[in-house]
């Protein structure tokens, strides 16, 4: 599995265009003797292994995608291509479901049933895992339950956490474009300043998590982006001013709260200054929320693979997004969080050039996934 995982991280691939790690997968799982299909959401690979005669399958998920970032780890076995890296550890995460995939395999007498390894493209915000229910993952694949795990550097390495409930947050976007009338500087009362309310637009975001929220409750609204004028011309008080942001939230009803308000406010401050607002509001990952059943059974999983006092079931939500999300509205399932240990470097935490994925991690996930499946399908 190091081998493997080394290997993945020098030949990182961004989403949808994971076709030499597809091809790797695929070669793998057949050296195994487990069935494959490929081109599911155009990279995707599924891998299928019957176990004991059983009448339930239960389904594993990896992702396979890198970040358009260039590595500052200095490794050995670096990234190869420029501004691409494995900054999150799903080629982690690849060798961790082929080692379960190829132990399952070896192994089919200790359960009874049917196993899909699902290896997602595209979960970088590109939207692999909903095009993958869309194109009819669970249709051709029919799975009573689904699971998944990520790296998490900062918990103790040898521990694995299942939250019973919320895991991460929604992640949608959204954009204002304030458009006024633009005019001199020097005589702002013959224009209406579209960035005079762009700026009381974001600092009245925050009342929203303030004032709008229940104070128990869970919401990020950031900006992330604002343009306005030409930097050549600061005499200039522009006509259109556009921001953009991130809108974060742990369940349905902040969600709905978040995408209301922020309307409202962009909307109030244009009449307020004389401008008008366009609002646009884009829904991209739902909350990622485990099962209750699910996540017992994840949970005791973790204990069969770690040990009882070092499987945690009581592990606080992360305002991070996941399309893991989208397999979870279709189907029943959990998703768990595998320590890793202190980042080799301090600054090398999930999306950060530094990042790197702690192989000494690799034989407890796949020992786990393979725990899922005897504790799902026993035989």
């Amino acid at each position: 599995m190091t081998a493997w995982r080394r290997d993945l991280h020098a030949h990182p691939e961004l989403g949808f265009e994971e076709t030499r790690t597809a091809a790797f997968v695929a070669a793998e799982l057949r050296a195994a003797g487990i069935a494959v299909e490929e081109g599911l959401a155009v990279t995707g690979v599924v891998g299928t292994l019957q176990g004991r005669p059983g009448n339930r399958a239960v389904a594993l998920r990896a992702d396979m995608d890198a970040l358009a970032m260039t590595e500052a780890t200095g490794a050995a076995y670096s990234s190869i291509t420029p501004g691409k890296m494995h900054a999150c550890g799903h080629d982690g995460h690849t060798a961790m479901l082929l080692g379960a995939a190829k132990w399952l395999a070896s192994h089919p007498d200790r359960f009874a049933g049917t196993v899909h390894f699902i290896f997602q493209p595209a979960e970088e915000s590109r939207g692999g895992g909903q095009r993958m229910v869309e194109e009819g993952l669970f249709q051709r694949f029919p799975a009573d339950a689904v699971y998944a795990l990520h790296n998490l550097p900062g918990l103790p390495l040898g521990t694995i956490a299942v939250p019973k409930g919320p895991v991460l947050a929604s992640s949608d976007t959204w954009q204002v474009v304030f458009r006024g009338r633009g005019t001199h500087g020097a005589k702002p009362h013959l224009g209406s300043d579209a960035t005079l309310a762009a700026a009381q637009f974001i600092a009245a975001l925050q009342t929203i998590v303030a004032r709008d929220l229940d104070p128990m409750g869970v919401g990020v609204v950031s900006v992330g982006h604002m343009a306005a004028g030409n930097p050549a011309a600061p005499n200039v008080i522009p006509a259109e001013v556009l921001l953009r942001g991130t809108a974060r939230a742990l369940t349905a009803d902040t969600r709905d709260l978040l995408e209301a308000r922020i309307g409202a406010i962009a909307q109030g401050m244009a009449a307020t200054h004389g401008v008008a607002a366009d609002y646009l509001y884009t829904r991209r990952l739902s909350p990622t929320v485990n099962h209750t059943a699910q996540a017992a059974l994840m949970h005791r999983a973790a204990g069969a693979t770690v040990g009882a006092e070092r499987a945690l079931d009581d592990y606080p939500p992360i305002t991070a997004g996941e399309d893991f999300s989208a397999m979870l509205e279709a189907r029943p399932g959990a998703y768990a969080w595998l320590g890793t240990g202190a980042p080799a470097h301090p600054e090398g935490f999930h999306h950060n050039p530094h990042f790197d994925f702690n192989d000494a991690a690799l034989a407890t996930g796949a020992a786990f996934l393979a725990s899922i499946v005897e504790a799902e399908l026993p035989a």
